[in-house]
């Protein structure tokens, strides 16, 4: 029970801290840093492509999936943000 209590409240301090970070950040930095976030993504992969391989379960399997399934997503969508950020400092004329 007293674990229960603990992580109850790194939960509530992590979400109030990220919550005024968020808070913090100009909007000409928010969409740099979120698709430069989603690249964090590669760690909710790990952990789902775990859980997909773990053979606990027939639902654990299936989550897992869905897991990697949407993870690879979000990692390849940061990816394609970040390039599109960056194709707007090139100039016109060069080459890419």
């Amino acid at each position: 029970m007293e674990i229960a209590v603990y992580l109850a409240f790194i939960l509530m301090l992590s979400i109030f801290l990220g919550f005024e970070l968020i808070n913090k950040v100009p909007a000409t930095l928010h969409t740099p840093l979120m698709s430069g976030s989603n690249a964090i993504s590669g760690i909710t992969l790990v952990g789902a492509l775990t859980s997909a391989g773990a053979e606990h379960s027939g639902l654990a399997t299936i989550l897992g999936t869905v897991a990697v399934a949407m993870a690879t997503i979000n990692v390849i969508g940061g990816y394609m943000v970040t390039d599109r950020m960056l194709a707007m400092f090139k100039k016109k004329g060069s080459a890419k």
